[in-house]
């Protein structure tokens, strides 16, 4: 597109880990404490895990990061795990050690009170979303705080499928991962990437735009 705009739009679907959240902060400590305990199991090798070796599963459902980190773990011990993973994320959230992007809720608040409709669509279960919630006052921008775990973890285009004719059509979805690209492409609304988030460089490939910072979106959301 020659513009740097989007027109006509009235509903954005925002993607929380790694569109609004530095959501590192808190998944990193979460993963290596359930790492931990899978290697007290004698489920796993003991090693060391790196901030960017454990963001790439960020933006991925519970499921997906199973199926694709250790796909051949027992059912009884992943849900374990899981669970821990979950507890861990909470309880830092709420201690205080998550964080916004910079300047995430003037940019929502500004959206908001330009008429937009807002829409949080994560991969996330419903407890995270909201501790999430309370911790950052998401309900005074959000209309809906939708999730996957709303909806059996179904993939993200899928659940938005669903919801998106509960809202104003002309709609648009932000997101850093590969799963908020294709949830555009397959529901025939632009996508906006955000490079600043967890994923690779190609993952934003089919976009309609991508961004460097949240503030960005004051520009192409007028």
């Amino acid at each position: 597109m020659d513009s740097r705009s989007l027109r006509g739009i009235r509903t954005v679907y925002f993607d929380f880990d790694g569109t609004l959240h530095d959501t590192i902060r808190v998944y990193a400590p979460a993963f290596r404490k359930a790492y931990a305990f899978l290697v007290e199991r004698g489920k796993a090798e003991e090693r060391e895990w790196e901030e960017e070796e454990v963001g790439r599963w960020l933006g991925y459902t519970s499921i997906e990061m199973w199926k694709n980190f250790m796909g051949d773990l027992d059912e009884e011990t992943r849900n374990d795990a899981s669970r821990i993973i979950g507890r861990e994320m909470r309880r830092q959230v709420l201690d205080g050690n998550g964080r916004l992007y910079d300047h995430t809720l003037q940019v929502l608040d500004t959206l908001h009170k330009r008429g937009y409709v807002l829409v949080y669509l994560s991969n996330a279960g419903t407890a995270y979303r909201d501790v999430a919630r309370e911790q950052y006052g998401l309900d005074r921008y959000f209309q809906d705080m939708v999730c996957a775990g709303d909806h059996g973890f179904l993939p993200k285009e899928e659940i938005l499928a669903k919801i998106m004719k509960d809202y104003p059509m002309d709609q648009v979805i932000v997101g850093d991962r590969h799963h908020d690209i294709v949830s555009g492409q397959v529901n025939g609304i632009p996508s906006i990437f955000c490079r600043y988030g967890y994923g690779k460089e190609e993952e934003g490939a089919g976009a309609t735009f991508e961004i460097d910072s949240i503030e960005e979106l004051l520009d192409i959301l007028k």
